[in-house]
Parts: structure tokens; sequence; C-alpha cells
């Protein structure tokens, strides 16, 4: 009877050790805008991801296409023009929040945040903060960070050079819920 309930506890032990909490409608945006020219962004709420809370290991995968932008025919360039959509139809991360624990999260935390973010078949390293907290079962975070064009291959043609910004600010907010 011991040993049933020595290996009980070390199962529970175990699942709950491999907690993982996702999303499928994470909020990406972006903003390349330069100031006295339209703006240049746009959001993707169908960013998916998911965290083990027991490494802080974190990925996350979206679909180019499912950025929106105000305007149609900008939402058009972008996919066609610019992140060529068809041959390379998602962006991914793969990263760790550095020293995070789910049972320090009664308020919200800062944690660094690294990782590889992939766009264009090109990688390019990443290192910056993330925002966490636990509130009512569901783990928020968010945080920002910069990229340029030239770390994907993305070329911007003269014509349109001065009206995108050379840094992309990217930011993004998640919540994240329980697997079960």
């Amino acid at each position: 009877m011991k040993k049933i309930i020595i290996l009980a506890i070390i199962l529970l032990s175990q699942s709950i050790a491999a907690q993982k909490y996702f999303t499928r409608t994470g909020s990406t945006h972006f903003k390349a805008s330069v100031e006295a020219f339209e703006p240049v962004e746009a959001t993707n709420n169908s960013s998916t991801a998911i965290l083990k809370t027991n490494t802080g290991d974190i990925a996350a995968q979206l679909f180019i296409t499912a950025f929106k932008f105000k305007v149609a025919l900008m939402q058009e360039h972008f996919n066609e023009n610019y992140m060529d959509s068809d041959q390379y139809p998602k962006a991914t991360f793969r990263g760790k929040l550095e020293g995070f624990s789910l049972e320090n999260l009664s308020s919200s935390k800062e944690f660094p945040l690294k990782g590889t973010i992939t766009v264009r078949g090109k990688k390019k390293k990443v290192s910056t903060t993330a925002k966490v907290v636990l509130k009512n079962n569901k783990i928020m975070l968010s945080s920002k960070f910069f990229v340029q064009p030239q770390d994907f291959g993305i070329k911007i043609p003269s014509i349109v050079r001065k009206k995108i910004a050379e840094q992309i600010n990217i930011s993004i907010a998640y919540e994240l819920v329980e697997k079960k």
C-alpha cells in the first residue's frame, strides 16, 4: 500500500511540475511608422503560445497573413512584397523566461526573456523583459522588443524607405490558460 501511495505522489508531483499554459488568441502588434506618414502597423490576434511553468520555456507561433492592417492595400503589399507569406507563412519564437516561478506570481513581476525569433527563414536572437502576472488562474504575459527589416532579409524599396521605420516595434500580450 505504501508503494502505491509513493508512486501516486511521484506521478502527481511530475504532472504538477509539468504544467503548461497556452493561448491561441494572443495578440502580437507591430509598428513600423515614421512621423508625418501614414501609420504602418498591424495586429495579429491569433498568435499561439505555450509556457512550461516548471522551466520558463516559452514558444510562440503566428501566421503572417493573420496580421490585420487598417488599409487593405498595405496588408496586400506586406504579405506579397515584403514578407513573402506564401513562401514563409509562419513566424516563430522559442525562448525562456529566466528565473520564472509560478509560485511567486501573486503580483506582477518582470523576468528576462531570451530566445530566437524566426521570420522568413531567418533567425534573430532577442533579449528583453516580460511582465508576467497570475490573475484568475490565467497567466498574463506582455513584452516589447525591436527588430530591423534587414535582420530577416526584408528589402524596403527606396521609393518607400523613408515611410518605414528603421526599427520595428513589436509588442505581445498573451492571456495563457492552463492546459489540461
